[in-house]
């Protein structure tokens, strides 16, 4: 979505020509088999735990390090894979978006009229709010976890992306609606 803003915003002549349906699918399998390519080395390492009689786990729901946490096992190599694999799954598309958006604003700064910058912003808006919230909650679970931290500050930052974030995004991407506004 941050590629799409970046060119309708910085290219919009070019616009139709770069942003194609083809263009679309390939981001969208890339960022699929991203994902979905670091899942089976998380998990081997997992599936070789030692779990002991301990079997509730303190959280939302079964997550990683929370379930790191039931094993009798030493967990270290498990936590520093995760911790790597951590980087290229959330960092790398996040410094993407912050990149598309950078540049969205040096152009925003270079449009004269207040009336289309107040446009070109609040195209942006919304998405950055919702990437903003989404992957500030991932970072500070994923990223930067602390062996002593809270129980319920992590239990409040997974909600936060779990559930907060996939409910409050409709309702901000529709105040840009004339519809909505008027409602």
């Amino acid at each position: 979505m941050s590629y799409d803003r970046y060119l309708a915003i910085c290219n919009p002549l070019r616009y139709s020509s770069l942003m194609s349906h083809r263009v679309c699918i390939t981001l969208i399998a890339m960022s699929w088999l991203l994902a979905l390519s670091f899942i089976p080395v998380t998990m081997i390492p997992l599936a070789t735990q030692e779990f002991c009689n301990h079997n509730s786990i303190n959280h939302f729901f079964c997550d990683l390090f929370p379930l790191l946490e039931l094993s009798c096992s030493d967990t270290s190599l498990a936590q520093i894979l995760a911790m790597a694999l951590t980087v290229p799954v959330i960092l790398f598309p996040f410094m993407f978006i912050i990149g598309s958006y950078i540049c969205i604003a040096h152009e925003i700064l270079k449009i004269v009229s207040s009336i289309g910058r107040q446009k070109a912003f609040s195209t942006c808006s919304s998405h950055l709010a919702v990437v903003s919230i989404f992957y500030g909650t991932l970072i500070g679970i994923y990223v930067v976890p602390t062996r002593n931290q809270l129980q319920t500050i992590s239990k409040l930052l997974s909600l936060l992306y779990t559930v907060v974030t996939p409910f409050i995004n409709p309702m901000i991407y529709s105040l840009k609606s004339a519809d909505m506004k008027n409602a």
